[in-house]
């Protein structure tokens, strides 16, 4: 257990260093995130565009799709343009301050995008289990409540970690081996004991992200059990077809997390850039391939974005 070192001041400056071991391959390694960047960046604002001005797409479903695109916005933008600063121009340079505000977005973000996956659950559940009630239970007033709710746990159940490392006293080194600021990653460079965030972060990620996972499971095991009941295959069919995008999202999102907890759990022989990595892959998988997956598997967006991106010519 580390013990507060009183003679030494408190690092107010980091230094992020990008991808140890890696650092010859740097400009390398930017390419793949500075495309994953553009194409979350234009996918994911292309999809709330489209859904916020065309009319035929409010509907709960694709509010909630809305929701997922601006949170993978911020979830990219609070990470890969530092990791770019890093590899391109060595400004590894971070305030506590700026890494704190980066803790919380990411953080945040992350629990609410798991929270708005929930509640894309809840709408196929209804969708497929309780069609003649779904416009009554998904009203338009249910999906700001809902979204209300998402913003609202992310932000109250986040912002402790604010304190938690603000209060921590960094008298050892002020270089983090990383892209970004990660809550434990920063708390275990403190020279004080950082059992209260440890127990904290694990208690957020048990009572969010883990609830959530398991309810999208039980929603799923009374979706598919209504599928299958149905008496023909086109409809069962249909009725798959309808839930594709939603589980591909899904693995995008939870199958990343997981490899790096297991990772970080069993893997102490792994290089520590390999850690690195699988982390970012679970900031650029997501933003990148949630605009790809709903504009391939779903016709209505597909021939909306046909339609806005043909209108320029059109127009000359």
């Amino acid at each position: 257990m580390a013990t507060p070192n009183h003679t030494s001041p408190s690092h107010s400056l980091f230094i992020l260093l990008g991808i140890p071991g890696l650092e010859d391959q740097h400009t390398w390694i930017s390419l793949p995130f500075f495309l994953s960047y553009l194409v979350a960046v234009l996918g994911n604002s292309l999809l709330v565009f489209i859904i916020m001005t065309e009319r035929s797409l409010h509907e709960p479903m694709y509010f909630f799709l809305c929701m997922l695109g601006v949170a993978d916005l911020i979830l990219s933008t609070t990470t890969v343009p530092k990791a770019l600063a890093i590899f391109w121009l060595h400004a590894g340079e971070i305030s506590l301050d700026g890494c704190v505000t980066q803790i919380f977005f990411i953080h945040a973000t992350f629990i609410a995008e798991s929270g708005i996956l929930l509640g894309m659950a809840f709408d196929r559940y209804v969708a497929i289990c309780d069609p003649l009630r779904y416009t009554t239970v998904l009203s338009q007033a249910v999906i700001i409540r809902v979204g209300l709710a998402v913003v609202l746990r992310s932000f109250s159940v986040i912002l402790p970690d604010v304190f938690l490392v603000k209060r921590l006293p960094f008298c050892h080194s002020n270089v983090l081996p990383h892209t970004y600021c990660e809550h434990m990653a920063v708390a275990k460079f403190a020279c004080a004991d950082i059992q209260v965030n440890v127990w904290y972060g694990l208690s957020v990620l048990l009572s969010t992200v883990v609830v959530d996972a398991l309810l999208i499971l039980v929603s799923y095991i009374f979706i598919l059990n209504a599928v299958f009941r149905l008496p023909s295959r086109g409809a069962r069919q249909k009725a798959l077809g309808t839930c594709g995008s939603h589980l591909g999202v899904i693995s995008m999102f939870y199958l990343p997390g997981i490899f790096t907890i297991i990772a970080q759990r069993f893997g102490h022989q792994v290089p520590p850039y390999i850690h690195i990595l699988l982390a970012n892959v679970c900031m650029l998988a997501p933003p990148m391939l949630n605009p790809i997956i709903y504009g391939v598997k779903t016709r209505q967006i597909r021939e909306c974005v046909v339609s806005t991106l043909s209108l320029p010519w059109k127009l000359c």
